[in-house]
């Protein structure tokens, strides 16, 4: 499992998943410039750091490197909250608290999850087929 990413690792990751192609420090920096003040020699530290823990891979063109996502952000989500709900002592009340604090959107997005996903046992019902059920 992937330890978290640091805030500015994060920053750069995001542009790196959002724009979905290889990508230079140069374009980095200039979007990140919009919101901070920052060095190009810190972008491209950051962008090497990602690099050798495997967030990115980079080819080289010319002089300078472009740099390519190894993973989704999705994933990078998922291996963070299977991490989480692993460490726990009690992973079912884990997910039951985990629940009690998703806005509708996301119980929706987890419903559509689960209907996708095969998991054995787990019956998903839309929320329009809860009133047949009684109630607890």
């Amino acid at each position: 499992m992937p330890r978290p990413l640091g805030e500015l690792e994060d920053a750069v990751m995001s542009r790196v998943w959002e724009w979905n192609r290889p990508v230079t420090v140069r374009e980095v920096l200039e979007d990140l410039r919009q919101r901070r003040s920052i060095a190009y020699t810190t972008v491209m530290t950051v962008l090497d750091n990602l690099h050798q823990k495997g967030w990115v891979r980079r080819d080289q063109e010319g002089r300078a490197y472009r740099y390519e996502a190894i993973s989704t952000r999705a994933a990078y989500s998922a291996a963070l909250m299977n991490d989480a709900w692993s460490e726990s002592d009690n992973p079912a009340a884990a997910l039951v608290a985990f629940f009690g604090m998703m806005s509708t959107e996301q119980a929706e997005a987890l419903r559509d999850a689960l209907r996708v996903v095969d998991v054995t046992g787990v019956q998903v019902a839309a929320p329009e087929d809860q009133g047949d059920r009684p109630q607890r």
